[in-house]
């Protein structure tokens, strides 16, 4: 075996010999297979841990690898039937089933198979992520004094005022609490705004994660319409007195998945209907770094023009960074603050205070603002690109995808009244890409299928324009 030979392949040698030896027995030094196969100590070292990894060998300190014994017959495999009952059996007929479904959220966490192309990803593609900038920040914060200690309980004041500035208005620092990603801070707003059983309005369509958390807590989802201009009010106002509700969760800006942007004119009506029915309102400003080159000035979060305390809002730097950067804020004014800081204090006692003291290095540094400017190039870019693509592929097509957003990372694209939503996914599956159903989106039947196109987690413009031509096949083979 030359010395070039991979760390596979001589896996595979041992692998194909291992039956030399009986069950327990040692076999060659490493010394002996760096001589016998011409490769280095350390391609023999990984090739034995894959083994290892494998169950077929044991490595043991000092003494060498063992080819392993073969496993004994495994415990009795119980009867966990009962668990049916446990789980859904309530004490209370008026209460909503509690179910926990994460369909919706794992089609943008899982990573697809190699060679499918990545149209159902929810983050930035490793190359527009500041992997530099975050490790520098890191190693910043952790060379801080008492940077591995405990953090306030609230967050560190600094990030909190950071937090605050962004979000304007009369918000200070003193209203926010450091939380565990975007996720983390809406499972706290809606386990701290509404027992089990309530009604919640929440946008239609809407960010599955959030009616995956509704449904586990219990709650029960009411959809309240949107089109092009964000909620429609007068929907909305109905909804709240028909059900009751007290809270209405909300995306205005940059709607996932429809990249919706709430109307000037609505923002006030949203805040004083809710306001006249004793509501909340959850605003998830979860795109708002993800703005794209060419958008005008944003519009403000609804926060920052609440003085009464209607909203609850929650913002996150991890979409603009990693999915691994999980560091957001939730903020509010008044006693319901309280609420929200004993649930997350209970589900989770703090941000790790070395995550927590990175972000405030990242935002604080230079390379922050070129990141962002950076991303904001390249996703309108990407958008284009996936704009003109769909445009040149399916010219039958051309004006299913009604809104073309300024911010955000996805297209909404409507299919056919008559296509089976669930076998264009599949078809474009085999075709090599992979792209989100639209169906978990809505919290009630859908008036037509849909598909969320991802232009965020590919590689770059020309996987968006093979992506395009991929899906264009699967179109054909279905419709």
């Amino acid at each position: 075996m030359q010395e070039r030979s991979s760390v596979g392949e001589l896996a595979n040698q041992l692998r194909s010999e291992l039956d030399r030896y009986s069950p327990g027995g040692k076999l060659p030094s490493s010394r002996a297979l760096v001589e016998r196969f011409r490769v280095s100590p350390v391609t023999v070292s990984r090739a034995l841990a894959q083994l290892a990894a494998e169950g077929l060998v044991v490595t043991r300190p000092g003494a060498g690898a063992f080819r392993a014994r073969p496993r004994g017959d495994g415990p009795a495999v119980g009867d966990t039937s009962w668990q049916e009952l446990a789980l859904t059996a309530d004490a209370s007929a008026e209460l909503v089933p509690r179910t926990v479904d994460a369909s919706g959220v794992l089609v943008s966490l899982a990573a697809p198979p190699p060679g499918v192309i990545e149209f159902n990803g929810g983050y930035l593609h490793p190359s527009l992520q500041p992997e530099r900038a975050m490790a520098a920040a890191l190693a910043r914060a952790s060379r801080r004094p008492g940077a591995w200690g405990r953090p306030p309980i609230d967050g560190l004041p600094e990030l909190r005022e950071w937090f605050a500035r962004g979000i304007g208005g009369a918000v200070t620092a003193a209203d926010v609490l450091i939380t565990a990603g975007g996720q983390s801070g809406l499972t706290t707003a809606l386990r701290a705004l509404a027992p089990p059983g309530a009604p919640v309005l929440v946008e239609s369509p809407t960010y599955p994660g959030m009616l995956a958390i509704a449904r586990a807590a219990g709650l029960r989802p009411v959809p309240v319409p949107v089109d092009a201009d964000g909620v429609r009010p007068h929907l909305l106002a109905d909804a709240f007195r028909a059900t009751g509700a007290r809270v209405f969760v909300c995306q205005p800006l940059f709607q996932n998945p429809t990249g919706a942007v709430l109307a000037p004119e609505r923002r006030g009506e949203v805040l004083r209907i809710a306001r006249e029915a004793g509501a909340f309102v959850v605003e998830d400003d979860f795109v708002r770094r993800l703005v794209h080159e060419d958008a005008g000035p944003l519009p403000r979060p609804l926060a920052s023009d609440d003085p009464d305390g209607v909203v609850v809002h929650v913002c996150s730097l991890t979409k603009a960074t990693s999915p691994s950067f999980r560091v957001s804020a939730l903020a509010a004014r008044g006693p319901v603050l309280e609420r929200l800081r004993a649930i997350q204090v209970v589900d989770t006692f703090f941000v790790p205070r070395p995550l927590q003291e990175a972000a405030l290095e990242l935002v604080g540094s230079p390379a922050w603002p070129r990141h962002l400017r950076a991303v904001a190039t390249e996703l309108k870019n990407r958008r284009d690109k996936m704009v003109t693509a769909l445009r040149l592929h399916l010219a039958p097509f051309e004006y299913a995808v009604k809104h073309i957003p300024s911010g955000g990372y996805h297209l909404w694209f409507r299919l056919p009244y008559n296509a089976d939503e669930a076998a264009v996914v599949a078809a474009a599956l085999r075709e090599g890409v992979a792209v989100t159903p639209g169906r978990p989106y809505f919290s009630a039947e859908p008036a037509s299928p849909h598909l969320r196109l991802s232009f965020a987690a590919v590689a770059g413009t020309a996987e968006i324009e093979e992506g395009v031509r991929r899906l264009c096949a699967a179109l054909d083979a279905v419709l």
